[in-house]
């Protein structure tokens, strides 16, 4: 799920309807086994209102960078709707995919094959610069390196494994770090409605709301900093 790491830390992998990958540790895929492109732009792109929100400088930031599959299709967004300046994207992850898998996984897409290809040569590094784009990736157990981090963020992508299999990314204390580190009337979202992730956004001082879900998830969770 994210840049050069020693190789232990890697994910360990299985593959599904041939592209999807799984991560064995949680026995979870990645993305969503019906169409995880389209499961982004409902649940990360529309669940956090862009692109009306978009503006130069504006930052996303991430709980499980994965496959990449979330920041192309973000920057894909920022390009198509020819907003000026840069997008700044980053993402925690505590077990770095390898490139090869992460290409592997963003082919199964040919709706960013153009922002794949661009991005392909920087897959595994931990910070890069392409047109448009500003990408740093922090990686660790993020309950760890997400206090310690200086930014604020105009909005977060909660994307780790199922809160019942990777109970560490959705922890009270996480998501208040989540909250610290959110702009006044920033936002987050979330493919999970689970009550305690939404208890602990709610606690953290969050409005939360639950909203419809992508595919045969019924719900997921907004939330947005007062």
């Amino acid at each position: 799920m994210q840049g050069q790491q020693p190789e232990k830390s890697q994910p360990e992998l299985a593959w599904k309807e041939g592209d999807v990958p799984v991560a064995t540790r949680f026995d979870d895929p990645y993305f969503s086994l019906g169409n995880g492109l389209a499961e982004t732009h409902h649940v990360f792109l529309a669940g956090n209102d862009l692109p009306a929100r978009f503006r130069d400088g504006f930052h996303i930031a991430e709980l499980g960078f994965g496959t990449g599959l979330n920041l192309l299709a973000a920057w894909k967004l920022w390009r198509e709707t020819g907003q000026a300046g840069t997008l700044r994207f980053t993402t925690f992850e505590a077990y770095p995919m390898a490139p090869a898998d992460m290409a592997r996984a963003q082919a199964a897409f040919p709706e960013i094959a153009a922002e794949a290809a661009l991005m392909a040569p920087h897959l595994g590094d931990e910070a890069f610069d392409l047109p448009g784009l500003s990408f740093r990736m922090i990686t660790g157990d993020a309950r760890q390196t997400l206090p310690a981090w200086a930014a604020q963020t105009d909005a977060w992508f909660l994307d780790g494994f199922s809160p019942a299999k990777n109970p560490e990314l959705w922890g009270e204390a996480l998501m208040q770090a989540v909250h610290d580190h959110t702009a006044t009337g920033g936002t987050a979202a979330t493919y999970t409605a689970a009550g305690h992730v939404r208890r602990g956004l709610e606690a953290a001082g969050f409005d939360v709301s639950r909203e419809p879900g992508y595919g045969r998830k019924r719900h997921m969770t907004k939330a947005r900093r007062r």
